[in-house]
């Protein structure tokens, strides 16, 4: 079953937001092109494509997550991302791998581990924070 994971975050700037839709698929049923995570996770990717910042973001929190996806589904999981949708003027690619953890969290009900953002103000107004891990990118306003 597809689950829409809706993040946001207000701020006065009008905030961050992104809704991605995925659904969990056992290997067997899985088709399309996919990225291997690790071990039997792995992310199955929509067939419009995706851009490459996006999936960076979204590879990132699922390596993040793959231990404890592992433990829940040891036979192997697929991810089928099937939309990221998002108002380009408000839109930052970290805001991906936020909505890809609220999704994990909600579908698998998975802790919270601290991936957040918050809104800090000046000149990169966003502080993200990632669980103690090194982010995949760095933000071109840092």
């Amino acid at each position: 079953m597809t689950r829409t994971f809706k993040y946001r975050l207000r701020s006065p700037l009008g905030g961050l937001a992104a809704d991605l839709s995925a659904r969990a698929v056992p290997p067997g049923e899985a088709a399309g092109p996919s990225v291997g995570i690790h071990r039997g996770v792995r992310l199955l990717l929509p067939g419009k494509g995706m851009y490459w910042e996006d999936l960076a973001w979204l590879s990132f929190v699922v390596a993040l997550r793959a231990e404890e996806l592992c433990a829940r589904c040891p036979e192997g999981v697929h991810l089928e991302i099937v939309s990221l949708d998002f108002a380009l003027t408000d839109y930052r690619p970290e805001v991906a791998a936020l909505a890809m953890d609220g999704w994990l969290r909600a579908e698998f009900d998975l802790p919270d581990t601290g991936i957040a953002c918050s809104y800090t103000g000046g000149a990169d107004p966003y502080a993200f924070a990632w669980a103690g891990a090194e982010p995949p990118l760095r933000s071109p306003r840092s």
